[in-house]
């Protein structure tokens, strides 16, 4: 199952009211492992930085002035969330900006449904408490020192390791589904093999260790549970 934690920067609070998006991160889990692969952009919104979002992610008009504008990398951005789920750390404003860029771009928008929230996650286990990604890095031990201002790559990271831990673990299946960016068995993996090695692992049993089992087994004598086996294979 592959899914892409993501977030994102913006100019202010409300895309109908003009603002924009300045930064994107994604980040693929397989199977609820990370992986290497990730998407990181920072976007010039052809407009000016309100001072309450520079105060959050310090991110100003000089920075982002030669940076793409969003429909330059909207076709990449696609490209890489593809189907997979997305999850996000209070989606629908996040959710909100995406479809706004892409509608503005003429390009397919995002279904809601498509999203995963952590922050209702988290709401629905620890109700009451505090459930920002600040709050949630704390209450499951991840390391948030570096977060002194908000950059999408950096929530993306704290968020990933939060998430595994609202499902149950860093490794709630034992990482024992297919790992990286590709899914030859199909969208959950269930045809998934392994390939065969290019060359036989080489024996780890000694001449002598494998005479010494031998003469073990003819101790045994016939009707041991042990050379039956042997002879019904």
């Amino acid at each position: 199952m592959r899914e892409i934690v993501l977030d994102t920067e913006t100019t202010g609070l409300d895309p109908e009211q003009g603002d924009r998006i300045v930064e994107i991160a994604a980040l693929e889990l397989w199977n609820h492992v990370p992986t290497e692969n990730r998407f990181h952009v920072y976007i010039n919104p052809r407009r000016a930085m309100s001072p309450e979002a520079l105060a959050v992610h310090g991110l100003d008009d000089a920075f982002l002035a030669d940076k793409p504008f969003f429909e330059q990398v909207a076709q990449d951005f696609l490209a890489f969330v593809a189907d997979a789920r997305l999850v996000i750390h209070n989606a629908p404003f996040d959710m909100k900006f995406l479809n706004a860029e892409l509608r503005w771009a003429g390009l397919p928008q995002l279904p809601p449904t498509r999203a995963r929230d952590t922050l209702e996650m988290a709401r629905r286990r620890f109700p009451g408490a505090q459930n920002s990604l600040d709050a949630l890095c704390r209450r499951f031990g991840v390391d948030n020192s570096a977060r002194t201002l908000h950059g999408a790559l950096l929530d993306c990271q704290l968020l990933a390791d939060v998430y595994l831990e609202l499902v149950g673990g860093r490794q709630p299946d034992f990482a024992l589904g297919p790992a990286g960016g590709h899914d030859p068995g199909g969208a959950d993996g269930a045809g998934w093999t392994p390939p065969r090695r290019p060359r036989p692992l080489p024996a780890r049993v000694t001449p002598q260790e494998a005479e010494a089992h031998a003469a073990f087994l003819e101790e045994l004598g016939p009707d041991a549970l042990w050379n039956r086996a042997r002879r019904t294979r």
